[in-house]
């Protein structure tokens, strides 16, 4: 089966592979400071999500930093800033559209990406997306994790599917690029319900730019690992989930770039699964599974077999 990755994408408009930086803005979450709850998703751990970006500090250090992380990767000069800790349209607009417009003007960096809730996209928070867009590229990346608001209340997402909805139609309205991110594995779901939320997905028009697919993790310090210790449910395997991104991918319409087939949370928080420490393992599996299936519509009746 064939898919559009983000790294082969890139490395055909640029020439080279693009390497994010994991960078710090300052933004806190609304489902954090009270405005809509405390202690955030069940699954965020206590860093936002951002455990890998550089501490806040002056963007020329961090940039610096994040740098020098990825240079026994690359040499190469140009870089995705990548927003990734909390929620970064929340807070003073005035301080974050400097922030973010020193960040693209550099020539170091060749896109912006922002990590952000579809009920922090606000109309002031668009006008100042799409005049940052007009410089260089600007990614919205959209935490949904998953379409069903029955799990999302027991997640604390703070937000309805129609938060998700309307946020989408303005960003793309705008001209906007919009990556989803969506979680398999949270507690309550089974496997149609997962597959339900990139069926979603798939009928949105248009289609998302991009989709990061992950497996829950059971991070210690957050209230998914307190549930799991107080009732533990079955966590799937490595085998499972390489055959439920196969099909997911089935479903995705081909326009839609992969950014993510997995995640590769901090080690020292990791309590389950143990099997995703092992990055290279799951990426080798994921890669023989999506080499071995067959293409859209090559079933027997020709129809789509994952459908």
């Amino acid at each position: 089966m064939q898919i559009r990755l983000i790294s082969d994408v890139l490395k055909k408009q640029y020439g080279e592979k693009i390497y994010r930086l994991a960078l710090e803005s300052g933004c806190t979450c609304p489902n954090r400071d009270g405005t809509l709850g405390y202690g955030g998703c069940a699954f965020c751990s206590e860093g936002g999500s951002g455990e890998f970006a550089s501490a806040l500090a002056p963007l020329d250090e961090q940039i610096a930093k994040a740098k020098a992380l990825v240079r026994a990767k690359t040499q190469g000069e140009r870089f995705i800033a990548y927003y990734q800790s909390y929620t970064n349209t929340y807070g003073d607009l005035a301080k974050l559209r400097e922030l973010y417009r020193r960040t693209i003007m550099r020539e170091d960096i060749a896109i912006l990406s922002l990590g952000t809730r579809p009920d922090c996209v606000g109309d002031e928070v668009i006008t100042m997306l799409m005049d940052l867009n007009r410089i260089k590229p600007v990614w919205v990346e959209l935490g949904l994790q998953t379409v069903h608001d029955e799990t999302a209340a027991r997640l604390n997402r703070g937000y309805p599917l129609r938060t998700f909805e309307d946020a989408y139609r303005r960003l793309k309205a705008a001209g906007l690029t919009v990556i989803v991110h969506l979680i398999f594995g949270l507690p309550g779901e089974n496997e149609p319900d997962m597959l339900g939320s990139v069926r979603y997905l798939a009928s949105l028009t248009p289609p998302p730019d991009g989709v990061k697919l992950q497996l829950l993790q059971i991070l210690r310090g957050t209230k998914t690992a307190a549930d799991y210790a107080a009732a533990p449910w079955p966590v799937m395997t490595l085998e499972k989930y390489s055959d439920l991104i196969v099909r997911a991918l089935q479903l995705l319409p081909p326009e839609t770039v992969i950014h993510r087939l997995t995640g590769d949370g901090p080690k020292k928080l990791l309590i389950e699964p143990q099997w995703c420490a092992d990055k290279k393992r799951v990426l080798n599996t994921l890669r023989r599974k999506i080499a071995e299936a067959p293409e859209r519509g090559s079933g027997e009746d020709g129809s789509d077999r994952f459908y």
